[in-house]
Formats: C-alpha cells, structure tokens, sequence
C-alpha cells in the first residue's frame, strides 16, 4: 500500500464513521423532536374533545355526553397525507362518541414530567394502518353530575414518516456534502505533504548507474532527514564497498600477474631444457608457494573488508585467542629453534574473533620467517583496562625505512634477506 493510500485511508475511513455515527445519531434526534411536536398536537385536539363532554349523574351512574368540535380536527386539515381518528369512551370501555374501531385503551398512565399525570402516548392501528395515539383521562364535572372520560386521538403515521424521510435525506445530503469537502482538503494536503518524497523518488531514479553521492534535499520536511540521512549512510557503505572491490581486483590483477608470469617462463625454460629438470620443479614449487601465499592474503583482505562492514563484533578474550595461535605456530618455532617467550595481562577487546587471530598469525608468521634459526623471538600483551597492546619482537634483521613508509599498504612486503 502506497503511503498516499495509507494516509487517506488513515483520515478519512475515521471521519467516515464519525460521520455516519453522528447521521444517526441527528436523525433520531430530529425525529424524536418530530414525533414531540405531533404528540402535542394529539394531546392538544384531545384535551378540546375533553373539554366539551358534559355528564349527568354521579360516579358509576353518570351518562357522559360529547359534542366534538371542528377545532379538534382543524389542526390536520391542512395536510391531507394522515387521518386523524378519535373515540371517546368510559372507563368501561363503552363508546359514546367516535370510531368504534379504534381498540380502547388498557394501559396505564405513566408519570411524563412534559405532560399531565392523566396522559400517555403509544402505538396501535387502526383499520390494519399503524397508527400513533394520544389518550387523555378526561374528568368531567357539571351541575347535573361527574365523571370520568377516556378521550383516544390517533393519526396515521404517513406524515410523520414523510417529514422524517426529508430530514433523513436532508441530513446525509449536508453529510455528503461535508465528507467531500473533508475528502478534498484530505487529498490536497495529503498531496502536498508527499509531494517531498515522490520528487525525492524521481530523483534517485533519475541518477546514472553507480552514482552513490549523498542525497541533497535542503527543502526535505523535517520528518524525511532521518530517511535521507539513513539513505546517505548506506550510500556511503555501498561506496566504500564498491571502492574495496574495485581496489581488491586492482591489486589482485596486478599482483597475480608477476608470479603468473615467473611460473609461465620457468615452465618453457624447462621444456626447453635450459635448467636441470629438478632445478626447475623446486624453482615452479617456490613461485607456485608464493602466488598460494599471495591468493591466502588477498582471500584473507577481502575477509576483513567484508567483516569492517558488519556491527557483529562481540567481546573477546585477547590473551586466549593469542595463546591459541601459539599453539598453531609451535611446531614452526621448534623447526628453527628459536628462543620463544610469551607474556599476557588480562585484556577483553571488542572484535571479531577471526581478525584478533588473523592479526596475531600474521605477526607470528613474519617474525618465525624473518629470525635466524636459534635466534630470540617475544610475545607481551599489555593492558591498563582502559587499552591493550599486542607486541612480538625478534632478533631478526628488521624493517628498512623504505618498507616502513608502506607498511599499512595492502601487498607490501620486504626482500626476503632482509627481513619484515
């Protein structure tokens, strides 16, 4: 998914069903504000049929009279879409005026803190129409007598149901509205603010092959310069990667092209017979041990390249690692008899554990090498906590100045005679 994508699908899906909560939540209010304005609508036409009933007798005796007017029935005169119905009745349920039709009230009058405590509202049909119903209890007193009346209003629902569709539909379409806006402001910003990365894209994607130059974007927003920064870090690596690869097949073209070539005369000077065959394999076995020696150190460079670009270096036993590569270089000491001492102080170094013996093999090995047999040959390891130090001294000839100056230079090596 796209980050564009996943930004507007992260706004909008939200604002969606915040939106859609909130419809519903305005319809219902809406209606039930509807349904509290046609409720006192019934109750105001039942409580005028209430006023005009008259009564003779008293109690259970009392005959009620009703005499509905036409205000009762004015107020819904203007909208010909419900029907309005009434029936006025005794506690009996006996009828004395209206539509016998319309089911006499069995309920109970709840307590309603907007209306009278002789009040309810409720639901029922009439003639198989769902119907809403205002039922009043009506006591009657004259001169004559007193009495209790039920007085049942009840409309048919088409109007209510025809204003609340216009509210529904006026609502999702002022909704609608207000998602497309949010959506369109969404979409602009959401546009501006990656617009930074796809210019970036298009220029990396615009760069010749091989052009590891760092990313430059003065104009980047502040919460891209840890990506470009990252993304400079690892350019900067695959440089100096692809500089070492560059430099190692350099070195290696070159430094394996003068044995090769010392072995390829060796080889036609012996077909020739200009040397003593037996001369000539001993001559083949030092050049072929030498170009051996030359693809072990470059194998061995290219090792440590490839071990300077990883971050797993783990703490190491310094004193160990050197005692072991003793004991891998003993039997060459015992050949040439050399005088050998070795000393160590704990140290623990945070390395790689093939370069700490690589290194120390590679001092061993030149300083076995380079001493005369029965000559001396030392090993200390010194530590303070804080550094450690690896030293071997021999009573060999030494380096020359001119070695020393390119000692650190990958290849270099010293004559033979002279010693390393």
């Amino acid at each position: 998914m796209s980050l564009r994508r996943y930004l507007l699908l992260g706004i909008l899906l939200p604002i969606g069903i915040l939106i859609v909560i909130n419809t519903v939540s305005l319809y219902r209010q809406t209606l039930g504000a509807v349904n509290i304005a046609y409720d006192r609508t019934l109750l105001a036409s039942a409580k005028t049929i209430g006023e005009q009933l008259d009564v003779d007798g008293f109690d259970e005796q009392s005959i009620l009279r009703a005499t509905v007017p036409y205000s009762a029935l004015e107020a819904f005169e203007a909208d010909n879409r419900s029907q309005l119905v009434y029936r006025v009745s005794n506690l009996q349920g006996e009828v004395i005026s209206g539509f016998g039709e319309l089911p006499f009230w069995r309920g109970r009058i709840p307590d309603q803190g907007a209306y009278s405590a002789l009040v309810a509202f409720y639901d029922d049909s009439f003639r198989g129409d769902d119907v809403r119903v205002a039922v009043l209890l009506q006591p009657v007193a004259s001169a004559k007598g007193r009495g209790m009346a039920v007085v049942q209003v009840a409309e048919t629902l088409e109007l209510r149901e025809t204003l609340a569709r216009k509210v529904l539909v006026d609502t999702l379409w002022r909704q609608a509205v207000l998602v497309g806006v949010i959506a369109l402001v969404v979409i602009v910003v959401v546009q501006r603010a990656t617009q930074p990365v796809r210019r970036l894209s298009g220029e990396l994607k615009a760069r010749p092959e091989g052009d590891l130059t760092p990313v430059a974007a003065p104009d980047a927003p502040r919460e891209l310069l840890p990506l470009i920064d990252a993304t400079n870090q690892v350019m900067e690596r695959l440089q100096n990667l692809t500089e070492h690869q560059k430099r190692f097949v350099r070195d290696a073209s070159h430094q394996l092209r003068t044995p090769l070539a010392v072995l390829k005369t060796q080889v036609q000077s012996a077909l020739r017979g200009d040397v003593d065959p037996r001369q000539a394999l001993l001559e083949i076995e030092d050049t072929v041990e030498r170009a051996t020696l030359l693809a072990n150190q470059m194998l061995a460079l290219a090792k440590v390249e490839q071990l300077r670009q990883q971050a797993d270096t783990a703490p190491q036993d310094w004193p160990e690692v050197v005692r072991s590569v003793v004991v891998d270089v003993s039997p060459l000491l015992a050949d040439k008899d050399l005088d050998f001492e070795i000393a160590t102080q704990p140290a623990t170094v945070l390395a790689h554990d093939w370069m700490l013996r690589e290194m120390a093999r590679n001092l061993l090995h030149n300083a076995i090498k380079y001493t005369p047999a029965g000559g001396a040959l030392t090993v200390r390891l010194a530590s303070d906590g804080s550094w450690a130090a690896l030293t071997v001294s021999d009573s060999g000839p030494g380096i020359n100045a001119e070695l020393a100056a390119r000692l650190y230079e990958p290849f270099s090596a010293g004559d033979v005679r002279q010693g390393s």
